[in-house]
């Protein structure tokens, strides 16, 4: 029976098909997947009702813990010191009994460089559960001050250089404003700053010559003591781009111990001068053959050229030489002479103090310090007064052309090739990387 009606079913199907065309191969195709829509519809006696849900609540019981004797433990605090801070603040964040341990530390002459506290350092301490202090750490650049307590209140008291650890660390950035700014918001120290310049100096003049753009990589070490950046060491390499010009600078040290700055391809790149013997400063009057005088009222020659800086700036010998004359001279209030081999001399005047070892006869090296930056002579503020001078005619040292400094021995090219090739490979490297703008 069940065949009969499958057979009648077919047959009315044929001939619809027949009839229809296309609509009937599409009928064809859906007429399964009606199907299954069907079945997958509600099935007869399917309970629609919402499932009843509910929220169980039991208590466990925990099991007992040990009772523990917290009478003996000691805990390790650790705080950054912050501007304003004094040790009884500093004691207080470590949660330190800071009445009896400030007047403990008082009066322990030895521990007296804790209170020098400088901000950003840390300081660590280890102290009982209700506050006794036992041992302190205060990290002073690489100066570790280490403070013990006996059980008699006793502080031992030891100060020393901190173990630590030199790693190379490689950062990039662009001039926005100042060499400073950028050096900052590319996470470097102002003492790296202050070699980039250094290094550079005889070829950019860092008071005239940066513009806005210009871009530097440097790759330099840093010391660490457990972790914590303590000070930045020697620049290894670098290159600086100052409008549109591209230097380099690796340091290379030979055998008999000593170094030296040199380009990718061995040159060095010292000139026997410094182009100036300020790290920063401003220029306020330049090599003129007529200038009105600020002191004497009258018009004359000025045959320096005048560095303003603060009083205290530190003056540098632009070039290795004996001091020919450190002392007072009038105008030039104190002064020191340098001669360079025999027909250059170099003048450094008003001069607030000169720095300790000056005196007439004594070899110098470039970049030594010899003096500060003061007012003294015939000056109306503090700035430094520079000349330069060829078999003692005077030459305006912006603008002479500067000898060239000793090349690399050719005993020491294999050596050196081995040391510039991965920095110069590393700099390109930082060149390629997004630079770092304030």
């Amino acid at each position: 029976m069940l065949s009969a009606r499958f057979a009648i079913l077919a047959q009315k199907l044929s001939g619809w098909l027949r009839g229809n065309g296309l609509r009937r191969v599409l009928l064809i195709l859906v007429l399964p997947f009606v199907g299954v829509m069907a079945a997958f519809g509600i099935a007869p006696e399917t309970v629609t009702d919402t499932v009843e849900r509910k929220n169980i609540v039991e208590e466990l019981a925990l099991p007992a813990l040990p009772a523990v004797d917290l009478s003996g433990a000691t805990y390790w605090r650790e705080t950054r010191i912050e501007r304003g801070d004094t040790i009884a603040s500093i004691l207080q964040r470590l949660q330190i009994d800071e009445t009896g341990s400030a007047l403990l530390l008082q009066h322990t002459r030895e521990a007296r460089a804790l209170y020098r506290l400088i901000p950003g350092r840390t300081v660590r301490a280890q102290t009982t559960a209700d506050g006794r202090l036992l041992a302190l750490r205060y990290l002073n650049g690489t100066q570790l001050l280490k403070i013990d307590q006996n059980g008699n209140d006793v502080l031992q008291v030891w100060e020393g250089p901190a173990d630590v650890e030199t790693r190379i660390q490689m950062s990039s950035g662009e001039i926005t404003s100042s060499l400073f700014a950028a050096t900052d918001a590319a996470g470097m120290s102002d003492a790296v700053a202050i070699q980039i310049a250094d290094v550079f100096s005889t070829d950019i003049d860092f008071h005239r010559d940066l513009r806005r753009g210009d871009r530097f990589s440097a790759i330099y070490e840093v010391q660490y003591h457990q972790g914590e950046p303590v000070k930045s060491n020697r620049l290894l390499a670098a290159e600086f781009t100052n409008q549109g010009k591209t230097f380099h600078a690796v340091w290379f040290q030979n055998p008999e111990g000593e170094g030296g700055y040199y380009t990718l391809e061995g040159k060095n790149i010292r000139k026997a001068f410094l182009r100036s013997p300020l790290e920063f400063s401003r220029i306020s009057s330049g090599f003129t053959r007529a200038r009105f005088h600020p002191v004497l009222k009258t018009w004359r020659a000025h045959t320096g050229v005048d560095y303003a800086a603060p009083t205290g700036t530190r003056v540098k010998a632009t070039s290795g030489g004996i001091i020919e004359f450190a002392g007072q001279q009038g105008g030039y209030g104190n002064l020191v002479v340098l001669r360079h081999q025999s027909k250059f001399t170099t003048w450094y005047g008003h001069l607030s103090r000169f720095a300790p070892g000056i005196s007439r006869g004594k070899r110098v090296s470039q970049g030594d310090i010899i003096g500060y930056v003061g007012s003294t002579g015939l000056a109306t503020g503090p700035h430094l007064h520079y000349e330069f001078r060829i078999n003692n005619a005077h030459q305006d040292p912006l603008r002479v052309a500067m000898p060239p400094a000793p090349p690399l021995a050719p005993q020491y090219r294999k050596a050196f090739e081995e040391t510039a090739r991965p920095m110069g490979e590393r700099l390109t490297l930082l060149r390629q990387i997004t630079t770092a703008t304030p």
